[in-house]
């Protein structure tokens, strides 16, 4: 089995929860995309990341079912695995930083690929929702605290052709796919763009991300990263 390392990416204050993310750091030994999308699958994390240059910050990301030109949080956990000032992704270039205990990157939303963002009256009616029907892949926010900028969120792929099983398991797994995601920086990044202001969002069973527009269509996205194994 190829070596690999084992992240959770945007955990709570006291590192708790965050979601699961494997890199490949010596992406060199697997180069055909088939094989990469195969170990991907084995893996079974919602995405998998291959680094194919450690220095410069070159990747690739997969879930267990395709290639991703863009993700926000396995750029996050890479980005703090690796302590470089950039990734290079296929979507763009991502800018990273290290500040205390927070990894930070800067991406473009039109990078993130599509998500219905679906506002509710209230954090309560967010934490009370169902997991929906199969369907459209819906972000359900709700705001905290809006002079603050606190959000309550979930997220709901609504299918598995994207993101594949998980392996930190929970309520959230099924067979061949995941009902509801822990933690979705593209999604964050998506909202973020929308409202145009920081953001600090509690998704999931508790974990956290944080947001800030940048000039020119930029925003960055940052959280706590936990090395698992």
């Amino acid at each position: 089995m190829t070596d690999y390392d084992v992240l959770r990416v945007f955990c709570g204050p006291k590192g708790g929860y965050g979601n699961e993310l494997g890199v490949v750091r010596d992406g060199s030994v697997i180069q055909a995309q088939s094989e990469r999308q195969e170990l991907a699958a084995k893996l079974g994390f919602s995405e998998t990341v291959f680094v194919d240059d450690p220095e410069r910050g070159v990747i690739e990301i997969y879930t267990p079912t395709l290639r991703l030109p863009f993700a926000g949080h396995p750029c996050v956990g890479t980005a703090w695995l690796l302590d470089v000032p950039e990734l290079v992704t296929p979507a763009g270039v991502v800018g990273a930083r290290l500040d205390g205990e927070f990894t930070w990157i800067e991406a473009r939303a039109e990078w993130a690929p599509p998500r219905t963002l679906r506002q509710y009256p209230t954090a309560a009616e967010v934490e009370a929702l169902p997991v929906p029907p199969p369907g459209e892949w819906i972000y359900a926010w709700a705001w905290e605290d809006e002079a603050a900028g606190r959000i309550r969120a979930r997220a709901f792929p609504g299918r598995v052709d994207e993101r594949g099983g998980s392996r930190s398991g929970g309520a959230g797994a099924c067979p061949g796919g995941i009902v509801e995601d822990e933690a979705t920086g593209a999604a964050a990044l998506l909202l973020t763009d929308g409202l145009g202001r920081a953001l600090n969002i509690t998704q999931g069973a508790g974990s956290q991300i944080l947001t800030a527009p940048q000039p020119d269509g930029w925003v960055e996205i940052g959280g706590r990263v936990v090395l698992e194994r």
